[in-house]
């Protein structure tokens, strides 16, 4: 079986921040490169190091993370303005849809970035089962 392409990555370069590469969207390697081809779409790879980005896969954790952290802020926000200032159900509306929109997409892409460079700076991989110990 072949190993992870991150694993047999001999290619020297400096050591990159993975939460600087990844909140800024850069390559996890050279920390020049782009990280996304799109909003949250992976690029194939870097353009500048060649790094293959395939190994990248964040399942559903950026999701998870952005709905418990974003949700405690404007849940909380929304409750403390309804015991303070006790105001109409439309004003609710016009507030924390908006804002739960514009800090989810942003935190979305955040996240997303910072756990693809984490995964890679860790060489974390999927799971297999060892059958040759038998």
């Amino acid at each position: 079986m072949t190993e992870p392409h991150q694993y047999a990555d001999s290619a020297h370069w400096p050591p990159v921040d993975p939460i600087k590469a990844g909140l800024s969207g850069r390559c996890p390697r050279c920390g020049e490169g782009r990280l996304f081809k799109g909003f949250l779409a992976v690029g194939a790879g870097c353009g500048v190091c060649g790094l293959d980005y395939s190994y990248a896969d964040a399942g559903d954790g950026p999701a998870v993370f952005v709905i418990l952290i974003i949700g405690f802020v404007v849940v909380g926000l929304a409750l403390w303005m309804e015991v303070s200032l006790n105001p109409p159900l439309w004003v609710h509306f016009l507030l924390w849809i908006p804002l739960t929109l514009v800090l989810s997409l942003t935190a979305l892409r955040l996240i997303k970035g910072v756990l693809l460079t984490l995964q890679y700076r860790n060489k974390a991989a999927e799971g297999r089962l060892d059958t040759d110990s038998r």
